[in-house]
């Protein structure tokens, strides 16, 4: 049998799962204690108070058999029992619908007491009326409802409701100090998922703190491990950048010459690829995440495209929500992304759309397109795809896609591509988490 459709039902917070553990054990207690509370009040006491009421009821019949009705009423009397006129008779019996205790009264009197007739539970809830068959004919009969069925049960219900809700919040303000670290941790998580590093303090119980000094050791890991790989690509392209400057002054001091010429096309190409594996290195670490409009950093990008002799134009609404990341970073992946449109294709668009968790920066050509099959292998650092890019048109070593990549998933976001409805080439969409 499938229960997937129960976890659909469940809350998917921490604080509503919490409060459902602590409120249903409360609930079912309360339903338990109330079953057994229904089962003897309704049952066995008021089993035992008609039992008692028709002991009296049996005695007055006799004492009417026995002396006729005139005396038995001074009996019925001094038994808490009103004998009716005449004329007051019950039609039917009756009862209200939530009047439980009613259907055991019903039967014990039937059961104890020879010659019942109608009884009459709902003219009047205080009063039991009755017709009962004597020696002098039928008479009616009203005692009080107290007689046959404890007063106020409604008491136990409204205490156990009562106390269940004042238990369930003071449980409930005692756990949500119990997972106030929690939260906080998964919060402080996911600001670094987005590139940011906030201050977190160690609190909470033995498991929350193991949780949060492992989170603690763990992102001092990656940021040495970043800044490492930083250090350590920015000191190879500087000890490169020394020898190609004096290869390019010794290729200037030649003659002009064709072989001349290549070997300087070949050095400023050397220069152009160390450029952009320093870019890869320095992805994560290029500024600080601020507060930072979008929509004017996008209108550069599209005006450099179009000062370089570019066909690019934007797509965006009038307004676009400030949104926290690293400026340089979303201008240099932006830039690559554009770059790449137009070194295979003609004309680029970039749009800009604003969900609800989420900013979308979509980057769509008219070139050839990436086919599905290699969409996952290109966006992986020093892959070019040579069958479904044009070769010819650009150069490099495959890190554009990388690094629009490396800077999407450093602010907590990812880069999807797809075939553009647009303009036919490809679709580039570099999710940032709001």
């Amino acid at each position: 049998m499938n229960f997937q459709w129960i976890k659909m039902l469940l809350p998917r917070g921490l604080y509503g799962r919490a409060a459902l553990i602590l409120v249903v054990p409360v609930i079912s207690l309360q339903i338990a204690v109330s079953i057994m509370f229904l089962q003897r009040h309704f049952e066995d006491v008021t089993q035992q108070l008609t039992t008692s009421m028709s002991i009296d009821l049996r005695y007055y019949v006799a004492e009417v058999a026995r002396a006729g009705a005139e005396a038995a009423a001074n009996v019925a009397a001094d038994l808490g029992i009103v004998v009716e006129p005449e004329g007051r008779v019950p039609t039917h019996n009756s009862r209200l619908f939530y009047d439980l205790s009613g259907i055991v009264v019903v039967a014990t009197l039937r059961d104890q007491v020879p010659g019942i007739g109608i009884i009459d539970l709902a003219s009047n809830d205080k009063f039991v009326l009755l017709e009962v068959a004597t020696d002098a004919g039928p008479q009616t009969l009203q005692f009080s409802r107290r007689r046959v069925s404890a007063s106020n049960p409604h008491q136990l219900f409204v205490l156990m409701i009562f106390t269940g809700i004042l238990m369930t919040g003071v449980a409930y303000l005692f756990l949500r100090n119990q997972l106030r670290p929690i939260r906080r941790l998964a919060q402080v998580a996911e600001a670094f998922g987005k590139g940011r590093s906030e201050p977190y303090r160690v609190t909470g119980s033995l498991e929350v703190r193991s949780a949060g000094r492992a989170f603690l050791d763990m992102r001092s890991r990656i940021e040495r491990q970043i800044e490492q790989r930083t250090m350590m690509l920015s000191g190879v392209s500087h000890d490169l950048r020394t020898p190609l400057t004096r290869m390019k002054l010794g290729l200037n001091m030649l003659e002009q010459s064709d072989e001349r010429d290549d070997l300087l096309r070949d050095v400023s190409e050397m220069e152009s690829l160390l450029n952009t594996f320093l870019d890869f290195a320095r992805s994560d670490a290029l500024d600080d995440p601020v507060r930072a409009d979008t929509l004017s950093l996008a209108k550069r990008v599209i005006e450099d495209a179009c000062r370089m002799g570019g066909d690019a134009t934007l797509v965006a609404p009038d307004e676009v929500p400030m949104v926290d990341l690293r400026p340089n970073a979303i201008h240099r992946a932006l830039s690559n992304l554009v770059s790449n449109a137009l070194s295979y294709g003609t004309k680029c668009q970039l749009s800009i759309t604003v969900t609800d968790r989420a900013l979308r920066l979509s980057v769509e050509d008219n070139g050839p397109g990436i086919a599905p099959e290699d969409r996952e292998d290109a966006m992986r650092p020093f892959i070019r795809l040579d069958k479904s890019r044009n070769q010819d048109k650009g150069g490099g070593v495959g890190l554009g896609l990388a690094i629009a990549n490396d800077i999407a998933k450093g602010h907590g976001g990812m880069l999807h591509l797809s075939k553009s409805k647009a303009l036919g080439g490809l679709r580039v969409d570099m999710m940032i988490a709001r």
